[in-house]
C-alpha cells in the first residue's frame, strides 16, 4: 500500500485516511491531489475536519502557502458542501487564521474558485497499483534486515492489490504564477477538531510508501510520524530510516558501505516533501523524481531507491483503477468495486 490505512488514528476515521498525494502539470496550471477515504471512496469527507495542501516555496520545508479546505454535512442527494481558502506567510501554519475564501461550492462539481484556481472533490477510482505479495517482502525484509524473499509472487499472474477500488479525491489546479515560485514542495494534511478546542493532525502524506516502509501501520511510529512536520523529520526520524536501509541493503549486499547508502537515501526522503519544478513534466522515478503522476510506476522507484536493487511489480498503468481524464479534474470516474480482503 502506498499510505492506505498507515497509522491507528487513520484507521479509525478513513476520511481523514490520506492514501496518496500528487502534484503534476495540467492543462492550465499546477495539479495537486490529495486521496483520501482508501478502498471505497463512498465515505465523502470529514466534515468536523479540515484538509490542507501545504506548499513550501523557499526550501526550508515549511509551509509558505496553505490551501485549506473545509466540507459541510452531506445534502439530501449525498454531496457535500465546500469551501476552499488560501493562506500565507505565518498564517499558512496557523489553523485558527482565517485566511482568504477562494471559493464555495458542492461535492461532484467543478467550482471555478479566485486566483484563476480551479477545485473538484468527490469520489474517484484510485489510481494507484501495488502488487500485495511483493509490498509484503520488502515491508519484511526492511523491518527484520534480512534478504528479500519473493517466493510468494508470481511474476506471471501480477495483481493490484487496490483493482476496482475507490476513493474521495480532492483536485487543485493552480495557475504558476499565484505559486510564486520556481520550486516548490509539497505534502497534503488532514486534522480533526478536538473537544478540548484546537486541531489535531491525523495523517500527513508525501512521498509514496514512506510511512508503510518505515513504520509499522500498528505502532506508535506510524501515528508519531504523521503527528509531525517535514521541518522536524531528519531530527525525529532520520536516525531509524537510516538504520533499516542499512540493515536491509546488508542483508541484500547491494551497498559497498551500507551506512554511506543509507545516509544518502535519508537526504532523499527526508524532509517527506514532493518536490516539484512548476511547469515541468512530472516524473517519480529510481534515478530523479520530479512531483508525480497520477499512473507512475512510484512503488518500483521506492523499492530500487530504500533497496538498492530494481524489484518488479509486474504491473503499468493498465493496472490501475480506471483511466485518467485528460482534463480536469483529471482522475478517472469511480469504479464502484468490490472491497479488497485485508
Amino acid at each position: 500500500m502506498s499510505h492506505h490505512l498507515d497509522s491507528p488514528e487513520a484507521r479509525q476515521d478513513p476520511r481523514l485516511d490520506i492514501s496518496d498525494v500528487y502534484l503534476f502539470r495540467g492543462s492550465a496550471g499546477t495539479v495537486f491531489v490529495m486521496n483520501v477515504n482508501p478502498l471505497s471512496g463512498g465515505g465523502g469527507f470529514h466534515h468536523e475536519g479540515m484538509y490542507e495542501f501545504k506548499v513550501d516555496t523557499d526550501g526550508d520545508a515549511v509551509e509558505d502557502t496553505t490551501f485549506r479546505l473545509v466540507f459541510g454535512e452531506a445534502d439530501a442527494d449525498g454531496r457535500q458542501p465546500v469551501e476552499l481558502r488560501r493562506l500565507d506567510g505565518a498564517d499558512a501554519a496557523d489553523r485558527d487564521a482565517p485566511g482568504v475564501l477562494l471559493g464555495a461550492g458542492r461535492t461532484e462539481e467543478e467550482i471555478a474558485a479566485g486566483q484563476g484556481i480551479r477545485l473538484w472533490a468527490g469520489a474517484a477510482a484510485d489510481p494507484f497499483y501495488i502488487e500485495g505479495s511483493v509490498v509484503t517482502a520488502v515491508v519484511t525484509a526492511i523491518a527484520q534486515g534480512t534478504r528479500l524473499d519473493l517466493s510468494g509472487f508470481d511474476p506471471a499472474a501480477p495483481a493490484n492489490l487496490f483493482a476496482g477500488t475507490d476513493v474521495s479525491a480532492i483536485v487543485l489546479e493552480v495557475p504558476d504564477a499565484a505559486l510564486g515560485a520556481d520550486e516548490i514542495g509539497f505534502w497534503g494534511v488532514s486534522v480533526l477538531a478536538t473537544d478540548a478546542g484546537g486541531w489535531r493532525q491525523i495523517n500527513r502524506c508525501a512521498q509514496p510508501l514512506v510511512n508503510t516502509l518505515f513504520n509499522p501501520a500498528d505502532s506508535e511510529r506510524a501515528d508519531e510520524f504523521n503527528h509531525h512536520t517535514p521541518a522536524e523529520d531528519r531530527e525525529m526520524h532520520g536516525e531509524v530510516f537510516a538504520r533499516l536501509v542499512s540493515r536491509a541493503v546488508a542483508a541484500n549486499g547491494t551497498a559497498g558501505d551500507p551506512d554511506a547508502y543509507a545516509e544518502r537515501v535519508c537526504a532523499e526522503l527526508l524532509p517527506d516533501l514532493v518536490r516539484y519544478r512548476v511547469g515541468t513534466p512530472a516524473h517519480f522515478g529510481f534515478a530523479h523524481r520530479n512531483g508525480r503522476g497520477l499512473t507512475e510506476a512510484a512503488p518500483e522507484a521506492m523499492f530500487a531507491l530504500v533497496l538498492n536493487k530494481a524489484v518488479p511489480l509486474g504491473l503499468d498503468a493498465s493496472s490501475a483503477s480506471g483511466e485518467p481524464r485528460a482534463e480536469f479534474p483529471y482522475l478517472s470516474l469511480p469504479v464502484g468495486g468490490p472491497v479488497p480482503a485485508a
